[in-house]
């Protein structure tokens, strides 16, 4: 048998990323072999693209149904990576070994949803399985380091022993697993027959190197090859396999971390690369770049607080009985020089220095659905690039590359990619949009996923509009699309989606109709300034306002609290809409909804909003108001059905009060007549009315209210009532009241 080299390794390990190369580079093998799916050897020349920039992953989903998928990670610190390009840039023959993702996701739709898919490593160990999960870390703890890479640099990078390291490490692991034998679980036994089939097929052409999870390397061992020969191949018959698509995606150091869940992450990938990156100098490259960060955050970070935490990381790692400064002592040592004991500075720090936050790029050629292609295309066209890192934009709608980059966003979004997130532009006018960007490796799933609708953003785009509008729930729903198809320029989706509102406006409920109102206003308007073309949707709104106007009175009758609030913030919504397109017609229509809900068995929350609103426009004029608010007021009335109505008549900004001083005289002496246990009820319901004021509105009703002249009969009758109350709704005002009122 032709000579075997087994290097069991850490995923994504530094320190074993760099033994394994200098291993690889002191015995040269025919072929090299690598854990990993078998039925992505074709992605393995991209991993040397110059135009590849990790971390990226292997990416594996069942043809159909993208949903089901598995990824492969791999950071420019992976073992598998640098042996990978090392390989490669050689002319060495490299494969994959391990079981086919095909029968990795066959297995996958018997687990539970809530089992890792991006972990392949984690398949068959539970959560709380350490020893089976890290078993160089445990090893590295047993020998009193925190952190495993300086302990392999201790033990194998300032040694130099080379390939001696690496049987060691396999003799610990034989050891390991002879104790845990219970974890060595039916899928690892299926895994392990499939790396030694691929490892004998290999020895028949040469020498053979071996990179695997140090897990496995008990299991490969010649000995172990010769002895299962007869039985790896009955335990590999018959497996169930489904057909999958292989591509390379983009990967982030975010998604390499222990904290998203990943079951083979690393604490710190930027922590990881700074060590891969950096032979020499460690902490106090380390400790230099902590500082540039620390300043640019605005904090104070000099030369001297480097020289000093250089020396006291050292210090710390001398007391705690390690040879080399690790993460946590570099991490103490930042905090008590840096930041004085204080978290703050390392929260700040968290995302540039210990996730060093960066997203891999992959080659053109890599194969990937077409959606994806034109994305790519797209994005080179607009000059736009995904990045891990979130960053704001804002767009200029009336510059070309604005618009075009304002309808891929919307098209993403529309779509299931949520790249883009609107934000509020600090710009005035409707030729700005802000955005902020922040690209997910999840997104590749999902683009994978719309590529169902379409092989481009565009029919992609407009085929999910389509298919959205034919379920949309109701007429609101519908609305919306309708904004969206035109801030997506699918002047086709738009048009069906239009022709669905209108057919479902006749039997749609009032409640829908109104929350139907605000979009088609908003595109009636302002459509035609952001350069989108498409037909009057005026006559539309007409039509919804004069059937939700027929429909208001009704729906207002009789309704309890909870159900007149909420069809008072529609009334709200729809009265601005009218307000924003300012159409004679539709605002005759909504006017007469408001006059008729100004009656009798009106829920008293929408009749006073309707009498404010009504006062606003002007068609209420002052004795009018007063004469209505008279009305509300009368004895007799309950106190909470008051306390309603004056929440719609405050209103927002409480304008007729601050604007009729005989109204706020009304309320004034309503209040000071309240009994004890009346004014108890109101005062909770009135807070609330009042609390939606400005600061600045509430101060300058209390100053009106300070300055009322009161009748002599209500000062002479309820004086004492008088003085009791006056103070408190002074302070539900929010108005200071002087020293000698506040004492007695």
């Amino acid at each position: 048998m032709a000579h075997l080299t087994i290097y069991p390794i850490r995923h994504h390990g530094p320190g074993s990323a760099r033994s394994v190369e200098r291993a690889l580079e002191a015995n040269p093998p025919a072929t090299l072999l690598i854990e990993g799916p078998v039925d992505a050897d074709g992605l393995l020349p991209f991993l040397n693209d110059p135009a590849l920039t990790p971390p990226v992953a292997v990416m594996a989903h069942v043809q159909g149904q993208p949903e089901r998928s598995v990824f492969y990670p791999l950071a420019e610190f992976s073992p598998e990576f640098v042996a990978i390009r090392w390989a490669l840039a050689r002319g060495v023959p490299v494969a994959f070994m391990d079981l086919p993702a095909g029968v990795t996701l066959a297995w996958r739709e018997e687990d539970s949803p809530a089992e890792n898919a991006a972990d392949p490593e984690a398949e068959a160990t539970p959560p709380t399985d350490a020893v089976r999960a890290d078993p160089l870390a445990l090893l590295a703890q047993a020998a009193g380091y925190s952190d495993f890479e300086r302990w392999w640099d201790a033990l194998v990078e300032s040694r130099g022993e080379g390939e001696a390291v690496f049987v060691a490490i396999a003799d610990v692991m034989a050891a390991v697993r002879e104790a845990e034998d219970a974890h060595n679980s039916e899928r690892d036994l299926m895994r392990e027959a499939q790396m030694r089939q691929t490892i004998r097929a290999a020895l028949g052409r040469g020498s053979v190197a071996v990179v695997c999870g140090a897990w496995h390397a008990p299991a490969l061992t010649p000995e172990v090859l010769a002895g299962e020969a007869k039985a790896d191949p009955a335990r590999l018959r018959g497996l169930p396999k489904v057909k999958v698509a292989l591509t390379l995606t983009p990967w982030t150091h975010g998604r390499l971390t222990q904290a998203s869940g990943y079951g083979a992450g690393v604490a710190s990938p930027g922590w990881y690369a700074h060590l891969y990156r950096t032979p020499t100098q460690v902490s106090e490259r380390w400790l230099t770049r902590t500082a540039r960060l620390l300043r640019g955050h605005g904090l104070d970070a000099s030369s001297a607080q480097v020289i000093d935490a250089v020396r006291l990381a050292d210090a710390l790692a001398a007391l705690r009985g390690r040879h080399l400064a690790g993460l946590d002592e570099l991490t103490d040592a930042t905090r008590a020089v840096f930041a004085w004991d204080s978290d703050v500075p390392l929260r700040l720090l968290s995302g540039e220095l210990f996730v060093g936050e960066a997203l891999g790029t992959v080659p053109s050629g890599v194969p990937a659905v077409p959606l994806e292609q034109d994305l790519a295309a797209t994005l080179a066209r607009l000059r736009l690039k995904r990045e891990a890192q979130a960053r704001e934009l804002t767009l200029d709608l009336r510059e070309d590359a604005g618009l075009g980059r304002s309808q891929l966003f919307h098209r993403l979004n529309l779509l299931g990619v949520p790249w883009a997130r609107e934000a509020v532009s600090r710009g005035a006018g409707t030729f700005k949009e802000a955005w902020s960007l922040r690209w997910e490796p999840e997104f590749s799933v999902r683009l994978v996923e719309a590529s169902r609708h379409g092989n481009t953003l565009v029919r992609a785009a407009n085929a999910a509009a389509l298919s959205r509008a034919r379920q949309a729930p109701d007429l609101g729903a519908l609305s919306a699309l309708l904004e969206v198809t035109r801030l997506c320029e699918l002047p086709g989706a738009a048009d069906f989606t239009l022709a669905r509102l209108d057919a479902r406006a006749a039997d749609a409920d009032t409640a829908a109709l109104l929350l139907a109102l605000p979009p088609l206003a908003r595109l009636a308007r302002y459509g035609d300034v952001r350069a989108r073309e498409g037909d009057d949707l005026r006559p539309v709104f007409r039509t919804l306002v004069a059937r939700a106007a027929a429909g208001l009175p009704n729906a207002a009758h009789g309704l309890g609290g909870e159900a007149a609030g909420a069809l008072h913030a529609q009334v709200a919504q729809a009265d601005a809409a009218v307000r924003l397109l300012d159409d004679l017609e539709a605002s005759a229509g909504w006017v007469a909804a408001l006059h008729a809900l100004d009656a009798e068995g009106t829920a008293p929350l929408l009749r006073g909003d309707a009498v404010n609103r009504l006062r606003d426009r002007g068609l209420l004029d002052d004795g009018q108001v007063q004469a209505r608010l008279a009305a509300a007021l009368a004895p007799g009335a309950p106190p909470l059905d008051v306390a309603a109505w004056l929440g719609g008549f405050i209103g927002e900004d409480g304008g007729t009060l601050r604007h009729d001083p005989a109204a706020l005289a009304l309320l004034d002496a309503w209040v000071v007549a309240l009994e004890p246990d009346a004014f108890g009820e109101v005062l909770p319901p009135l807070r609330r009315a009042l609390s939606r004021l400005e600061p600045h509105a509430r101060r300058r009703l209390g100053e009106d209210l300070r300055g009322l002249e009161r009748p002599e009969h209500a000062a002479s009758g309820n004086d004492d009532l008088g003085e009791l109350v006056v103070p408190v709704v002074l302070r539900l005002l929010g108005v200071p009241l002087p020293i000698g009122e506040a004492h007695d």
